[in-house]
Parts: structure tokens; C-alpha cells; sequence
């Protein structure tokens, strides 16, 4: 199969998922009686500055959550608890940054090694008990995802501080805080300093999966565990560090805004980006460049669905819809794909062996 082919059946799926998924809105909307012209104007306008700073910050956070659960996908693992873990740790990040224990930055480095260890921590009992217990990472990350709400909730109240309605961490010294990166000189929105935590994630993702011997053994296991057993690997070693990893990513996740924006855990925690990472992951073929699209789909879907109340009066909930549509299209797409390359190849094969026997003959 020549490169240009295996391009085009890679681009196939994601493609294939994005149409399904904005007819099937079409559709929707014409049961509903919206109008379907200012949707579409709306959703395929050309953002505005300040609304395209806003997609690249939510794009970087959703990148994050997509590598994390990109992770356990690559490992044949369903984490199914960045939510939690996210959640955990950047709690555990807020509360250690509050404290100012050491001065300036060197406060902000030391919160992101307390996030990265406490998503690892929670993550890794999820692996542990893979391990030891044979229970599904599936089940006990959904019951730890379900656990770490009220243990936060808990902590916050115990230990938090009462503004209004709301109780918050104790908050951040200013001198700790991370400057934003002005992108446009007409725009006060500026881009999350931590943002670029998602550049360099996806570059050491990259790097570890496609030039370390680990990233070789997380793709050898997730192919197939019991060939991976057979030429060495230690999977349960690898079920366990894949699982850390994973929860790591994820406590990286919440950073760029508790540091660029809110500065304390509370009110402004943003739920639900654990399980966008999930769709996103899949969109991106668990891929650090597809993930990266994918994340600038999602994050592009979500800042111009708020606009759709204003502009087309039609309620931004469809976005919802349509994200979830993408997810299970990409699904069915990519076993369509699969199946597709398959066909193809052992085409390829067959022409080939005849060729050879004619040529024999």
C-alpha cells in the first residue's frame, strides 16, 4: 500500500464521522423546526480573535485530557477515570500552591509535580487492582471517578475557604501566578501560559511511543497481550506504569487554568473534560497529532455553540448532541476503515503471489 493510499485511509474515518455527524444535526434540526441556515452560518463562521484564543485554550486542556486516556487506549486500557483524577489533582495542586511554601515559580513547579503525583497516585490504584485482583480498569475507574467528587467536596469543606455561595481553596499568591501569551494585539483574552504543558506533553508522548523501547512493549501489549508475553514483556508491570502515566497526564490537566485564570479550586472548576478527552482520543486514533485535531474540533464546536443563543436563537445543547454523534460515528467509521485497509491489503497480497507464480510458471 503506497503512502498516499494509507494517508487517505487514515484521513477516511475522522472525515467520514464529521459528516455523519453534521448530517445527522441537519436532521435534527429540521424535526425540531430550528433554523438550519443560521446554525450552520453560525457554527461555520470565522471566529473572532478573541474567540479563537478561547478555542486554543480549550483546545490545550482538551489535548491533555486526550493524551491521557490515549495512554491506556494505546495499552488495550480503558481509563475511564481522567475525570477523577483530573478532579484530585488539581485539588491537591491548589491546596499545595495556596500555602506559598517556596517563593514565586519555583511554587508553580513544585504544584505541577504535587498534580502529576496525586493524578498518578489515583490512577494507579485502578492498576493495582488490575493486577492483583484481575478487576476491570473499566469498573473500578468509573467507582473512582465516583469517589473522588465527595472526597474533594469533603476536603473543601473542611478546609476551604466561604466567598458568597461558594467555598474555594485558599488562593494563589499573585507572584505564583503564569502570565498569559498575547496572539493578537486587538485581543485581551491572552493564551494560558501552561497552555504549552500540551506541546510538550504530546512531543514526549510521541517520542516515548515511537522511539523507546516502553512505548514499543505499550504497543506490542495493546496489539496483542499474550504475543507480548511471549517475547518477555512484563505486562503487569506495564498495565501498572501505563495506568501512572496515564493518571499523571491527567493531573496536568486543569493546571493551565487554575494558574492563568481562576487561582484557587471551586466554583471555577470546569467537569466533564475527563470524558471530552475520551471522545477526543478516539477521534484522534489515539494519535499525538490526531488528538491535536480532534481537540481543535471539539474546542472549535464548543466556543461556537455558545454563540448559537445570540446569534440563531437556537440553544447550544445541539453542540452537545453533535459531539456525541461524532463520537459514536468515528466509532463505527473506523471499523468500517479497518476492514476496508484489510480487504486491500490481502488484495495486494493475492496479486502479488499470482504475479510470482506466473512468472515461475
Amino acid at each position: 500500500m503506497n503512502v498516499l493510499r494509507r494517508v487517505l485511509l487514515g484521513l477516511a474515518a475522522p472525515v467520514l464521522a464529521l459528516i455523519v455527524a453534521g448530517l445527522f444535526t441537519t436532521l435534527l434540526l429540521l424535526l425540531t423546526g430550528d433554523d438550519v441556515g443560521g446554525f450552520w452560518d453560525t457554527m461555520l463562521s470565522w471566529p473572532k480573535n478573541r474567540n479563537l484564543v478561547n478555542i486554543l485554550n480549550s483546545a490545550s486542556v482538551l489535548y491533555l485530557s486526550g493524551v491521557a486516556a490515549a495512554i491506556g487506549f494505546r495499552m488495550n486500557l480503558f481509563n475511564i477515570g481522567v475525570e477523577g483524577q483530573y478532579k484530585v489533582a488539581m485539588f491537591a495542586a491548589a491546596v499545595f500552591a495556596g500555602q506559598a511554601w517556596l517563593p514565586g515559580k519555583l511554587n508553580v513547579i513544585a504544584a505541577v509535580l504535587v498534580a502529576m503525583i496525586a493524578g498518578a497516585i489515583w490512577a494507579g490504584i485502578a492498576g493495582i487492582l488490575r493486577t492483583t485482583r484481575g478487576v476491570s480498569e473499566v469498573i473500578s475507574t468509573i467507582m473512582l471517578n465516583a469517589i473522588a467528587g465527595p472526597l474533594v467536596g469533603y476536603f473543601l469543606a473542611k478546609w476551604g475557604q466561604s466567598t458568597g455561595n461558594s467555598t474555594q481553596t485558599k488562593p494563589i499568591p499573585e507572584e505564583s501566578w503564569v502570565g498569559g501569551i498575547t496572539i493578537f494585539s486587538d485581543s485581551v483574552t491572552k493564551l494560558y501560559g501552561l497552555s504549552l504543558l500540551a506541546v510538550v506533553v504530546g512531543v514526549l508522548f510521541w517520542l516515548v511511543l515511537n522511539r523507546t523501547r516502553f512505548g514499543f512493549d505499550l504497543r506490542a501489549t495493546g496489539s496483542s497481550e499474550s504475543a507480548a508475553i511471549a517475547s518477555g514483556v512484563n505486562t503487569k508491570r506495564m498495565i501498572v506504569i501505563s495506568m501512572l502515566l496515564s493518571g499523571a497526564v491527567a493531573g496536568l490537566v486543569g493546571l493551565p487554568v487554575l494558574f492563568g485564570n481562576s487561582h484557587n479550586y471551586g466554583a471555577s472548576f470546569q467537569a466533564g473534560l475527563g470524558f471530552a478527552g475520551i471522545a477526543v482520543a478516539l477521534l484522534g486514533r489515539n494519535n499525538p497529532v490526531g488528538i491535536a485535531f480532534g481537540a481543535l474540533i471539539f474546542a472549535f464546536l464548543t466556543e461556537q455553540g455558545n454563540l448559537l443563543n445570540i446569534m440563531a436563537g437556537i440553544s447550544p445543547d445541539i453542540v452537545a448532541v453533535t459531539q456525541g454523534v461524532i463520537v459514536i460515528a468515528v466509532v463505527i467509521a473506523y471499523e468500517v476503515v479497518r476492514r476496508a485497509r484489510t480487504r486491500i491489503e490481502q488484495a495486494a497480497v493475492a496479486d502479488a503471489l499470482a504475479a510470482e507464480k506466473g512468472a515461475a510458471a
